[in-house]
């Protein structure tokens, strides 16, 4: 691990707007299956105290996810930030199912309604069937054409530029200033085939990945570093992530095996099918993790503390962090040294285990970040710029 100064840390919080719980299948992106149903629906009121929770807890930023069956992130953002004064959101969006120029100028409106805490998680979709159901038919590499697109056009309008975007996607006509003292939103893009990284080398400012295991990390960050440098750009790296932790690492393990044992004896079958059946190569290599392994809790250990069993039940980011407070912050701290600034975490239920990691595991981040020079847990400011603690 490289002893070299890195920019502080920045952490984020999972927002659960398809409702919560206790169980692995509580809450997902997207749920696979009708097992083990949240034990809490998605209400404003529950939100809204998951949202002040994260603030209190010293968390820099909370995920507004979007999926078939979540709730609308622009209408949720736009209430929930007037709940808190520091929080960033992170609203995630389809182009699928957005217009850029009218985009632009809903996050405007965000952006003054929230003083500029407004970041965007761009996603251009997961499997054919869940695009289809949200009404969207091209195939997965014509979709990251359009995404390139939308971003292209996104930052043209932001800019003003008057002229008409001759793309074979979207077209727009005269440019509509955007909102005075309205900042861009910083843009975050997730995506593992080939086609995804060449629109995140070229549009994204923060590239976010699914957690693996750190070799496979360093391997993705050197491949997207030298695809963003041949365009002349530099690009930061997220991680997106469960949470597991303990007063110890034998507390900590216990507790995923009783995650494990509650289900039902056929849901990880039915689950694996139907996410075999995603052309995301994200999700593949995060079902991958578990090929040839067992189905309890210490042999879907993938790399050190790093537990590939929240993937057996729910799609998207199928890894967590199991271990002790001290564990825990280590390892974060580990990819952090890889290159990795931004971390997306969440554990179930979201409500308490916001207040648990925030009072546990951001305080020990912050002190191995004192011990290493200052690379502790920072804030983002306006335009994504780090503010040391």
């Amino acid at each position: 691990m490289s002893n070299d100064v890195r920019p502080p840390i920045q952490l984020d919080w999972f927002l659960p707007t398809n409702g919560d719980g206790r169980h692995l299948t509580s809450s997902g992106l997207p749920k696979v299956g009708l097992f083990q149903q949240g034990e809490r629906a998605p209400t404003l009121d529950y939100l809204r105290q998951i949202v002040r929770a994260t603030e209190q807890a010293g968390f820099d930023g909370i995920m507004v996810p979007t999926a078939s069956g979540f709730e609308d992130p622009w209408l949720i953002t736009a209430v929930l930030a007037q709940e808190v004064r520091r929080l960033n959101f992170l609203l995630t969006l389809r182009p699928g199912t957005e217009l850029p120029t009218y985009t632009a100028h809903r996050a405007a409106t965000l952006q003054l309604l929230s003083e500029n805490r407004l970041a965007l998680h761009v996603v251009t979709g997961s499997s054919r069937f869940e695009q289809r159901s949200l009404g969207d038919f091209l195939e997965h590499d014509e979709r990251y054409a359009r995404t390139a697109e939308f971003l292209q056009q996104f930052q043209a309008v932001w800019a003003g530029q008057p002229s008409a975007h001759p793309g074979r996607y979207y077209r727009s006509g005269t440019q509509t200033p955007i909102a005075p003292g309205a900042v861009v939103p910083p843009i975050y893009f997730g995506g593992a085939s080939e086609a995804a990284e060449r629109v995140g080398a070229a549009h994204g400012q923060t590239y976010l990945m699914w957690c693996e295991p750190p070799v496979m990390i360093a391997e993705r960050i050197q491949r997207m570093r030298d695809l963003a440098a041949a365009q002349g750009r530099t690009l930061r790296f997220g991680l997106r992530l469960h949470v597991f932790a303990a007063p110890t690492d034998e507390q900590a393990w216990a507790h995923v095996e009783r995650l494990l044992e509650e289900i039902p004896k056929d849901a990880i079958d039915q689950a694996q099918r139907q996410m075999a059946a995603y052309e995301s190569v994200g999700q593949s290599r995060q079902t991958q993790l578990m090929q040839g392994r067992g189905r309890g809790a210490r042999e879907l250990e993938v790399s050190a503390n790093l537990w590939a069993g929240v993937g057996l039940v729910r799609g998207g980011a199928g890894t967590a962090l199991v271990g002790s407070y001290a564990r825990v912050a280590e390892r974060i701290e580990e990819y952090h040294q890889l290159g990795v600034d931004s971390f997306i975490l969440s554990g179930f239920p979201h409500l308490e285990e916001a207040i648990h990691v925030g009072a546990q595991v951001v305080p020990l981040l912050r002190k191995i970040g004192a011990a290493r020079g200052g690379s502790g847990v920072g804030l983002v400011g306006p335009g994504g710029g780090s503010v040391s603690l």
